[in-house]
Formats: structure tokens, sequence, C-alpha cells
């Protein structure tokens, strides 16, 4: 207990970050950690969770994925889910999912790609290492501390790690992360999606799709997500940015 305490404070001393739009961060642990255990999560995902063989549905998914990750370097491993819930997520390690719902309410590849972008943001800014650390810093985190470190955590530490990197203890279940985290996904989306020749103005429509197609209650992505004028505004201020970007793509992307 004591080397993880001590390794805790030293760590703490170097934690100090900047994330993308140059917000203070906290981030305890080093990227290839974080990655590590992005892989491991995603892997286990993989194995309980029905996966679509679809070929089509495969093929598009990973059209619109691809188009994303050649912007941002890296090999990515992209899965589409069989689940009715409208919802995508990327983990740190380079792992994209997406599930299958989510192809009902996306209405073209410039849709799907403001959700990949904007999850694929998040593994940018670093979000889960900032969420990891969070944890860390608070009670009940050396539990955390204690798996990243090599500690006897067991399925419990598994689990809370699981947990800050945004996945529920049930497989499958994502957690929301904060606003200010949201808000920074949505502003790298829309500059990757941009720059992968994806029309950054379907980021509105699609969030528009979004929340009608909750209804009374909201499709999961909106209900881990800020409100959807909150969303909508966010991602207005940066268009005439995004358009530019936008206009200067070498090829306007077509996985229809």
């Amino acid at each position: 207990m004591r080397r993880i305490l001590a390794a805790a404070l030293l760590l703490l001393l170097v934690a100090c970050a900047t994330s993308p739009t140059g917000r203070n961060q906290l981030k305890l642990f080093s990227s290839e950690k974080i990655a590590q255990m992005g892989v491991q999560s995603y892997q286990q995902m993989k194995q309980e969770e029905p996966i679509d063989t679809g070929t089509a549905d495969n093929r598009y998914v990973k059209c619109v994925a691809d188009a994303i990750t050649r912007v941002t370097g890296g090999d990515w491993e992209v899965t589409v889910f069989k689940d009715d819930q409208v919802n995508a997520f990327a983990l740190p390690g380079g792992k994209i999912g997406v599930y299958s719902g989510l192809l009902d309410v996306a209405k073209s590849d410039d849709q799907l790609a403001a959700v990949i972008g904007h999850e694929v943001g998040h593994v940018l800014a670093e979000h889960g290492n900032e969420r990891v650390s969070q944890q860390a810093a608070t009670q009940g985190g050396l539990q955390v501390v204690s798996a990243f470190l090599g500690g006897s955590g067991g399925g419990a530490g598994s689990q809370a790690v699981m947990s800050a990197l945004g996945l529920g203890a049930q497989v499958g279940i994502l957690l929301p992360f904060s606003r200010a985290q949201e808000s920074e996904a949505d502003t790298v989306g829309l500059e990757l999606m941009a720059r992968a020749g994806f029309d950054p103005r379907e980021s509105v429509a699609l969030w528009q799709n979004m929340a009608a197609a909750g209804g009374e209650k909201p499709a999961e992505f909106m209900s881990t997500h800020p409100s959807n004028e909150t969303r909508i505004n966010n991602l207005q201020s940066h268009m005439n940015q995004a358009m530019q970007l936008y206009q200067q793509a070498p090829n306007k992307t077509n996985c229809s």
C-alpha cells in the first residue's frame, strides 16, 4: 500500500497537462498504460457482446472510420456490435465500437462521421487518462492505482479502470464524460470530420435526428451527452473554421 501511495504522489507532481483546447488536465498515467487498459476493455467487450457480421454494415462503418483515422494517424480497429442502442465509443489503444442501432439514426456517412469523430476526439484529448487520474485522486481511487501499477486489484480493480475509461461495470453500458470533455470532443471531432472530407454541417442534423429518435426517452447517446441545444450551439460556434477545413480537404469522402 505504501508503495502505491508513494508512486501515486510522485506521479501527481508531474501530472499537469494541457488539453487540445488549452484546458488544464490531471494525467497521472502514461499513455502506454492507458492504451493497454483500453485494449483489454475492448477485448472483453468483443467476448461478451454480440458482433454484427453483416458485410455491408462493416464495410460502411469501416470506410467512415478509416477516413477519420487517416487524419489522426495510427492503427485503429473498428467493430460493429449487434445492438439496437444508438451509440458508439472509442478507447485508448486505437479501438472503435459502433452499435448497429446508430446506423438507423445517422442517416448519412457525414452524420456517422460526426459520431465517430466525436468519440475519437475523446481519445485524442486523453479524456480516459484524465478520468482514471481523477478517480485515482479521490476516495477509493487506490483500487484504480493498484490495477495500473500491478497491484492485486483483481476483478474489482478491472471494473474500476473500465468505469474510469467510460465503460460501465456491465459490459456495453457507456458512462458520461464531463461537460467540458464533451464540448472538447465536439470541437476536435468537428475538425476531424472536416479534414477527412465529411460535411461538418451534417453534425447539426445528426443531433437533431438523435433528439427526434429519442422522443420522450432520449437515445442512449443523448443520455450520456449534453443537451441538444447546448451541443448545437457549441458546434455552430466552430462551424466557420470547420467549413474552411472541409473546403480545403483534398478529397470529399463518400462511403454510401
